[in-house]
């Protein structure tokens, strides 16, 4: 295994790693006595997050859609040379398989209706957006000329909890492990990994959110 394989594994098991710490807290802030599995799916209780559950069903929806008709992701995912309107499209497509498919799926429906608890529904969906379209742009560009996936968008996601909590967070330790996530995502841009770019548009966008605004939806 050479230096650049390591360090996008090991960039990808610290931003799981403390991900995984970041929303396990985020879902038990004030139901302490809950497991963190329970409380996660605590997350979809009503009022229901509008946002999460339009980006989960669309998924599903777009995930059924390609495996009726394989062709699906050839027509909406990167192509070298391809048009402007594939860096939005190829998030629609999961050009990897069945494993990338249920993997960004799970992945999606844990952390986006804890960004919606935090953000609220249209700043959810700005992340995720802009997070998304930006990675998969620049794949364009060079990084990776062909694809599909929303796992960029998740990351912008997880990317803004982090620096949002690395802010305004109420546990000092947790705060400052929120940190490796951006840390990592820079990493993986020097990799020309589009996942790290997606995990620092996330993380500025971030900061802006950590500014006082109005009272988010209760966890």
């Amino acid at each position: 295994m050479n230096m650049h394989s390591v360090l996008l594994y090991g960039c990808a098991v610290a931003v799981i790693v403390s991900g995984i710490q970041l929303l396990a807290r985020l879902a038990t802030k004030d139901c302490e006595e809950m497991s963190p599995p329970l409380a996660l799916l605590r997350a979809w209780r009503q009022p229901l997050p509008r946002a999460a559950t339009g980006l989960v069903a669309t998924m599903v929806v777009l995930g059924v859609a390609q495996t009726a008709a394989p062709a699906m992701i050839d027509a909406l995912e990167r192509h070298p040379h391809g048009a402007w309107w594939r860096a939005v499209t190829a998030l629609m497509v999961q050009s990897s398989g069945w494993f990338q498919l249920l993997f960004n799926l799970a992945a999606l429906a844990v952390v986006a209706p804890l960004a919606e608890r935090q953000f609220g529904s249209w700043r959810t969906l700005l992340v995720f957006t802009a997070s998304g379209v930006t990675a998969q742009a620049v794949s364009m560009a060079g990084w990776s000329l062909q694809g599909g996936g929303d796992s960029v968008a998740i990351c912008g996601l997880v990317g803004a909890l982090s620096t949002w909590y690395a802010a305004r967070g109420s546990v000092v330790a947790l705060r400052r492990v929120a940190l490796v996530i951006p840390a990592a995502g820079l990493v993986l841009c020097l990799l020309t990994n589009n996942h790290g770019l997606g995990l620092l548009v996330g993380s500025a966008l971030g900061v802006g959110l950590a500014t006082p605004a109005r009272p988010p939806l209760a966890v």
